[in-house]
């Protein structure tokens, strides 16, 4: 029915990690100081494109996107590397991601309409997702994805009779293998009793397995896990490895068959500031694939085809969001930044604790740095986008804050909060930069209300 998904599409210039060291440690690796205290990223001023984009506005370093594909392909040379498009997605994103030869995971009909009609080879891309609609497997069958993960049992039945008579789809199991790994309880995904996979502890994981083996119109191709996001240790993979092996050998003792394919998902952690610890790939993929080739001769395996699944770690560093300062507001304890921005374009420090590390730039001062807390626009008193940051003392209304790491799970996230719109996106590179996607603007808002 449906080609395999792509493999290591041959050599690639190296990827050499970023150098930047102090402050700038996690920002991309094209950011060079300016004068009057601005920086350039991917060749462009940061106060330039504020100045002609407005703020808030999220910038992308096209350049940083690449070349962290290309880390992957270095780190695991013979596995499928399928970006998670969960974490940012646009036209774009989609069409960088191909011609780095990287395949695409998907999570809704969206997403995957999306990156169709962008001319991205459906037989590239696999879909995701605990609770798929109706909707989104008929467009999965419709455009002929690649793979698509059974999540519960109810899926089964539903997919095995949604299939065209004659064809069979691929899929794999997902597994949750008990495993807690993650930076937070609320991106743990291994574990059992949570919502994501079949547990591999009571045996639902293989039960799954068993019943699709019954169904003609669908072809178990592997098993799938994903641990959880903002993992900095390879201890977890390398765990997971071995328990989802060990079933690999059952479902082979059991039914005499050999499931060719491993998806190990993503969650490799990346620094949101300054000396905080990141999941070293480079490191990481030679003790996967040599897990992977040991666990296997001891179960008289052969080796499957990897499968992983980065999306934060791809595309995460090579974002910057800019704000304008709009008030600054000294209480007997605190300062208080508020910028123009806020919750409804970042939620995850509201929803993780997440600590960012904002920079003043565009203009040069020289007042010694204070604690401060950079709040945003919106109703809620947890609308912190930074908290205890360190910024000059002299901060007024009109600076320029820029804060790094901020492509991944911003945009894609991004509400509809106080109807203030969504901020654009804009890709550098080169020394040029275009717009990706537009600002959501008060008419666009207003053309989905019906109510009268």
């Amino acid at each position: 029915m449906v080609t395999p998904l792509i493999a290591g599409t041959g050599p690639r210039p190296p990827h050499t990690p970023p150098t930047l060291d102090g402050a700038l440690s996690v920002w991309p690796a094209s950011t060079t100081p300016l004068a009057h205290g601005d920086l350039a990223v991917g060749g462009v001023s940061l106060a330039e494109v504020a100045d002609r984009f407005g703020t808030p506005v999220y910038l992308l370093d096209e350049g940083e996107v690449r070349a962290r594909c290309r880390a992957y392909h270095d780190a695991f040379p013979e596995a499928a590397v399928l970006y998670a498009a969960k974490a940012f997605l646009c036209r774009a994103m989609a069409h960088w991601v191909e011609e780095e030869g990287m395949g695409l995971d998907v999570c809704s009909a969206g997403e995957l309409e999306l990156a169709v009609t962008t001319g991205f080879p459906p037989e590239h891309i696999v879909l995701h997702g605990n609770a798929k609609s109706p909707y989104d497997l008929q467009a999965a069958l419709r455009f002929g994805v690649g793979r698509i993960v059974i999540d519960s049992p109810s899926e089964i039945a539903r997919l095995a009779v949604a299939v065209p008579e004659g064809s069979r789809q691929k899929v794999m199991v997902r597994v949750a293998p008990g495993i807690a790994a993650g930076g937070h309880a609320k991106i743990r995904t291994g574990t059992d009793d949570q919502k994501f996979g079949l547990s591999l502890a009571d045996g639902s994981a293989h039960h799954a397995i068993t019943r699709i083996l019954d169904q003609p119109h669908l072809e178990l191709v592997g098993l799938h896990c994903h641990l959880g996001s903002q993992i900095t240790s390879a201890k977890p993979y390398l765990a997971a490895v071995r328990r989802m092996v060990g079933l690999l050998a059952r479902v082979r003792d059991q039914h005499g068959i050999t499931l060719p394919e491993l998806d190990l998902g993503g969650g490799y952690g990346i620094a949101y500031r300054p000396g905080e610890p990141a999941l070293d790939i480079a490191a990481l993929g030679p003790r996967v694939r040599a897990e992977l080739a040991d666990s296997c001769a001891a179960a008289g395996l052969p080796v499957p085809r990897l499968i992983i699944e980065p999306g934060r770690a791809v595309v995460g560093p090579a974002g910057i969001a800019l704000y304008r300062v709009l008030a600054v507001k000294r209480t007997g304890r605190r300062t208080f930044v508020a910028v123009d921005g806020g919750m409804s374009d970042n939620p995850r420090p509201a929803l993780y604790g997440v600590r960012y590390a904002p920079r003043l730039v565009g203009r040069t001062s020289t007042a010694p740095l204070a604690t401060a807390t950079v709040a945003g626009r919106h109703c809620e008193a947890g609308d912190v986008l930074a908290g205890e940051a360190e910024l000059p003392g002299d901060i007024r209304p009109g600076d320029l804050l820029a804060v790094p790491v901020a492509g991944a799970y911003h945009l894609s996230m991004a509400s509809g909060y106080n109807l203030v719109g969504r901020p654009p996106v804009v890709a550098v590179a080169d020394g040029r930069a275009r717009l990706l996607v537009r600002r959501e603007s008060l008419d666009d808002i207003r053309s989905r209300d019906v109510g009268l």
